[in-house]
C-alpha cells in the first residue's frame, strides 16, 4: 500500500474512532433509550381498480423496543380481517370490496409504542437463540441465496476473523464502503442478492443494501434478518435524511437488520442509513469522512433511533386469498383487481395515503 493510501485509511479509522466526540458538534447521535414514545399510524386505502388490499400493521413485537397497540378500521368493504402471515407472523388486514362498491374505501388506525435502541455488539446476558430460530434465520429466500457467490464474498470479508461481533462488523463496514445509495431506485428496492454480486452494482435502497448484509451473514453463520417498517415523525438528533419529513408517511418506508450476536441477542445494524445519510443529509453527497455521517457510522452498528415502527420480517410473502406468487417482503399496501396485483408504488392504478402522529399523555 503507498505512503498515501496508508494515510488515508489511518485517518478514517482515527475518525470513527472520535466519531462521538466529533459528532457532538454536528448533533450529538447517541439514541439510548430514554422512555416510550405512543405514535398513531393511520392508512387510508381509496383504490381506483383494485377490490382486493392487503394492508401491513405495524404489529412487530420487541420487549426492548416496540410495544405493539390496539388496531381499528373502519370503511366500506364486503370483507376485512385481521391475519397472520404463518410462516413468519407478519400481520395484515386483508380486505375485499364488492365489485360494484362505489368510491371504496377503507382506513387503518394502529397504536404503537417504540423507543430508542443501543447496544455493546457481543456484550450482554441475552438469552439463546432456539436451534429452531437459529436455523430459521441462517435459511436462504428467494432473493437471498447463502451459497455459491455469496458466501464465497462473505467468506473473502470476515476471513481471519474468530468472533462473531468481529465478522458482522467485517460485514457491516464492508457494505458502508463497497455500496451507494441510488435514488433512481424505485421505492426501498428489491433485494436481489445474487443479481448485485453478479452484476457488480452495488446500489439500491435499503431493501436492497441491507439484504445484502443479511444474506451475507447468514451464509457464514451469522443469524439475520431484514426488519421492514416506516419512519414515523423527524429525528431528535438533527438528521434530516433519517426522519418522516411531515405527517405524510406514505413514501417513508425503510427496512433495517439485525444480527444475532451471542451476548447482545439481536442487535440493530443498518448500512444502509448511512449511505443515506452520505446521498443525501443537506448539503447531500457527503464524503465518508463527514463528521455526520462517522457519527452514523459508528452509532448504526448497534443503535438506531426510535422513530420508526417495525412491521415484519417477512421474506417470500404469500398474500391469503392470492394465488399470485409470494412477494419478496411485505412493507408497502398491496392491492389486486382480476387481473392479479397491481404495483403498490403506482399512485395512479392503487391510492392510498399514510399518516403517523405522536400522540402525549
Amino acid at each position: 500500500m503507498h505512503r498515501r493510501e496508508l494515510l488515508k485509511a489511518g485517518f478514517a479509522a482515527s475518525a470513527i474512532g472520535l466519531a462521538p466526540r466529533l459528532a457532538a458538534a454536528e448533533g450529538d447521535f447517541s439514541p439510548v433509550p430514554k422512555g416510550w414514545r405512543t405514535f398513531e399510524l393511520t392508512t387510508r386505502v381509496e383504490p381506483v381498480f383494485a377490490t382486493q388490499a392487503w394492508i401491513p400493521l405495524p404489529t412487530f413485537k420487541a420487549d426492548d423496543w416496540q410495544r405493539p397497540g390496539k388496531v381499528s378500521w373502519n370503511g366500506n368493504a364486503k370483507l376485512a380481517e385481521r391475519l397472520g402471515e404463518a410462516r413468519h407472523g407478519a400481520e395484515m388486514l386483508r380486505v375485499e370490496w364488492a365489485p360494484d362498491q362505489q368510491k371504496p374505501f377503507i382506513e387503518v388506525t394502529t397504536q404503537v409504542q417504540a423507543q430508542n435502541r443501543s447496544l455493546h455488539p457481543g456484550q450482554g446476558s441475552a438469552a439463546p437463540l432456539s436451534a429452531e430460530e437459529r436455523r430459521f434465520n441462517l435459511s436462504a429466500t428467494q432473493l437471498l441465496p447463502v451459497d455459491g457467490l455469496v458466501k464465497e464474498k462473505a467468506e473473502s470479508i470476515v476471513r481471519g476473523k474468530d468472533k462473531d461481533v468481529d465478522k458482522a462488523r467485517a460485514l457491516y463496514e464492508w457494505v458502508v464502503e463497497n455500496t451507494f445509495r441510488n435514488p433512481a431506485t424505485k421505492g426501498c428496492g428489491v433485494g436481489d442478492v445474487s443479481w448485485m454480486l453478479k452484476s457488480g452494482n452495488l446500489n439500491g435502497k435499503c431493501a436492497d443494501l441491507n439484504a445484502l448484509l443479511v444474506a451475507m451473514a447468514r451464509s457464514v453463520g451469522l443469524p439475520a434478518r431484514d426488519l421492514y417498517g416506516i419512519r414515523v415523525v423527524p429525528s431528535q438528533f438533527g438528521y434530516k435524511s433519517l426522519g418522516a419529513g411531515s405527517e405524510i408517511v406514505t413514501k417513508a418506508q425503510h427496512c433495517r437488520a439485525e444480527v444475532w450476536l451471542e451476548g447482545s441477542g439481536w442487535t440493530p445494524i443498518d448500512p444502509a442509513d448511512v449511505r443515506k445519510v452520505v446521498l443525501e443529509e443537506p448539503p447531500t453527497n457527503l464524503e465518508l469522512t463527514n463528521l455526520k455521517v462517522l457519527a452514523a457510522r459508528k452509532t448504526l452498528f448497534g443503535a438506531w433511533e426510535g422513530n420508526w415502527l417495525a412491521f415484519n420480517t417477512a421474506h417470500d410473502v404469500k398474500l391469503p386469498g392470492s394465488s399470485e406468487p409470494p412477494l419478496p417482503f411485505l412493507m408497502y399496501p398491496q392491492g389486486a383487481d382480476k387481473s392479479g396485483l397491481i404495483d403498490p408504488l403506482d399512485s395512479d392504478a392503487f391510492k392510498y395515503k399514510i399518516t403517523a402522529r405522536e400522540l402525549t399523555a
